[in-house]
């Protein structure tokens, strides 16, 4: 990520927002502080939520391998020498889980080796980051390598979202949209109304940031989030790291949303200094009035909000969703009853741990965690599980603290770094 690109945005929001909070009569959400300081031409620009379209300027640009083949021939028709925003290319869609990660990459790589080398060679060729195939999903590698706070990507992926995670608005597109913004147009989205959620308490017990999200899918439904971003703040989101932050973004795909957000704080510079971005975690810190809503918002949030959901995580418990639709939301005590009640297929047949929204190493972390205590106990896995690391980093990392050898030792096959079973 350029810090020369952070530095430029962040010396260009205070007169910006200003001209906001003047046009709009009122104080700012996160949201409109990105998506005004993202603007096209914000003096003509016509800000109406849920009905105007807005034209707005993107960061940056990411792809995964299925998307990007197509994204990549409309950019050609441009005729243009180089992609005109920083983009990248991540070969992790088309690597099918089966075997493990050595033998699954390598017949990836045989069978996708013209797709591999045209995305390669074309990337080479305009100016575009090429991830090769097992170098991490798509929504993980750009959590650690280029989200940052304040910022807006668009992504030729539903769970692009996930940068939400470290205060950025990260937006989930097809692929004409992307070739138009690399071709240097701006983006056209309809302007989205905001849903905020505000945390309060602390999360207890077996209770992890992915139940505020399956909580919420329950509330909302899946069409609950429908062109509509989902801010969340209040006490309670301070309490949770950056890449819970991100499954809590990530799965805001799940509600329908154009994506989710959270301002930026303390458990982000942390992600940032121990993902080696000291230098944007420090520019954040030095502007963080600019990545939080105006304090006002806070105090009267409904009159800054179209809805406003009340969650005290201290009193939330672990959720299971499905089946069929994330939707379908009760907690995990309720779960044997309703199996019972509706005929539910009650044995386990597979369990798959990872993906991009699950494959942080704390989510690891806790899985393996658990394998342990099963193998002192002289247990063994009757259920195949797999297990796909989020990126390289995340790989060496489980490597290194001994979580490969426990899931292997249970019975579990570790996967190329990928989207997999996903």
């Amino acid at each position: 990520m350029s810090v020369e690109m952070v530095k430029k945005l962040y010396a260009k929001m205070p007169a910006v927002n200003e001209k906001a909070r003047k046009k709009f009569g009122r104080a700012l959400t996160l949201s409109e502080k990105i998506l005004v300081s993202h603007a096209d031409n914000f003096d003509t620009q016509t800000w109406d939520r849920g009905k105007a379209m807005l034209a707005l300027r993107p960061d940056r640009v990411a792809m995964q391998d299925a998307t990007a083949q197509m994204a990549v021939l409309q950019f050609m028709q441009a005729n243009k020498a180089k992609a005109a925003v920083p983009s990248t290319i991540h070969c992790d869609h088309l690597i099918r889980a089966e075997v493990g990660s050595q033998k699954d990459l390598l017949r990836a790589m045989d069978e996708n080796k013209e797709v591999y080398n045209f995305l390669s060679s074309s990337a080479k060729k305009y100016g575009i980051g090429f991830w090769k195939p097992g170098a991490g999903i798509i929504h993980q590698v750009v959590l650690e390598n280029y989200a940052f706070p304040g910022g807006l990507i668009i992504g030729t992926d539903s769970h692009t979202p996930n940068g939400g995670g470290l205060g950025m608005l990260a937006i989930g597109v097809g692929g004409a949209d992307a070739g138009e913004v690399m071709a240097g147009l701006p983006w056209e989205v309809l302007h989205p109304k905001l849903i905020g959620v505000r945390l309060t308490g602390k999360l207890s017990g077996w209770a992890s940031p992915k139940d505020v999200i399956l909580y919420l899918c329950g509330l909302l439904t899946v069409k609950g989030g429908t062109n509509k971003i989902v801010e969340y703040f209040g006490p309670g989101a301070e309490t949770i790291s950056a890449t819970g932050k991100g499954t809590i973004t990530n799965m805001g795909a799940e509600l329908g949303a154009t994506t989710s957000v959270f301002p930026f704080d303390q458990k982000m510079v942390a992600y940032l200094n121990i993902t080696d971005r000291a230098d944007i975690a420090n520019l954040a810190l030095a502007n963080k009035e600019l990545l939080v809503a105006d304090p006002e918002v806070y105090k009267s949030p409904e009159k800054h909000f179209d809805q406003v959901v009340e969650i005290d995580l201290s009193t939330l418990e672990p959720y299971v969703v499905g089946p069929h639709t994330p939707d379908l939301a009760r907690p995990v005590s309720k779960m044997a009853a309703e199996a019972k009640e509706k005929g539910y297929p009650v044995q386990l047949k597979a369990a798959l741990i990872g993906s991009c929204t699950n494959s942080s190493y704390e989510d690891i972390g806790r899985a393996a965690h658990i394998a342990k205590q099963g193998l002192k106990a002289g247990l063994k896995a009757k259920t195949p599980f797999l297990i796909s690391p989020g990126s390289e980093r995340i790989f060496h990392t489980m490597k290194r603290d001994g979580f490969l050898e426990t899931f292997e030792q249970m019975g579990g096959t570790v996967l190329a770094n990928a989207c997999g079973p996903c």
